[in-house]
């Protein structure tokens, strides 16, 4: 399909990493195919992920097309670059017609980026993940990259202040080798595994601080908390 939204967008983005002076560190992007489809899964901890995610699959000459929520194709900013890059409106109320629209993406040879777990997670450790990635994989017949960001969270994540101005901010992308789809749950442990070594080489060990996870010193939420942080709220009493 063609692309004249997206390579500028990439443009101004590089540009953007530059003025910011992002350390910005990428493993494993040899694991993405230079042609044919693939299901790129990572982990999701900002609201900037897919940028950086699909960061990962420049060096080979890839474009991400990333399913995302509905709702930020109906912004007035956001929608036209969105539609413009072809990325995938989610609908949760009618999820079928994203998974075939994502599932011919992958049969004619795109990259199609996912966020298993649906939602940012505020304890930076991996969710429970949706049978979506893991699905469409096996159905199209394609490679399945687990995938993991870090960093990003400092920038702007659920729950926190926006600092998109931060300068000199260290983010690590890890994509891994391809694995068969299996199980949901073996997909959750590969991308925890990446996680764990994206966070342990990270260059600042961030004990103390709110960006770290509570497991390795940070003062994130336990993942016990977050769910209580995440679970809807009844209506309030009269």
């Amino acid at each position: 399909m063609p692309d004249r939204v997206y390579p500028p967008v990439i443009a101004a983005a590089k540009l953007m990493f530059r003025v910011l002076d992002l350390r910005i560190a990428r493993e494993g992007t040899e694991h993405v195919p230079t042609t044919g489809g693939a299901v790129l899964a990572s982990n999701h901890v900002s609201y900037l992920d897919f940028i950086f995610a699909g960061f990962g699959a420049l060096p080979a000459r890839r474009l991400v097309r990333f399913m995302a929520k509905h709702e930020v194709f109906k912004h007035p900013v956001s929608g036209p670059l969105m539609r413009g890059m072809h990325h995938i409106p989610v609908d949760r109320g009618a999820g079928q017609a994203s998974y075939q629209q994502a599932l011919t993406a992958l049969r004619s040879g795109e990259v199609v980026g996912i966020f298993p777990e649906a939602t940012i997670s505020r304890s930076f450790t991996v969710k429970e993940v949706k049978s979506g990635a893991v699905r469409l994989a096996a159905e199209a017949g394609v490679p399945l990259l687990p995938t993991a960001v870090w960093g990003t969270q400092r920038l702007w994540t659920k729950g926190r202040p926006k600092s998109l101005t931060q300068r000199h901010v260290p983010i690590t992308i890890v994509v891994g080798e391809p694995i068969e789809p299996t199980t949901d749950a073996a997909l959750r442990t590969r991308v925890q595994e990446l996680l764990d070594h994206a966070q342990k080489s990270y260059p600042e060990s961030g004990e103390g601080q709110w960006w770290q996870p509570a497991h390795l010193g940070g003062t994130a939420p336990t993942p016990e908390e977050a769910a209580r942080l995440d679970a809807p709220r009844g209506p309030s009493p009269a």
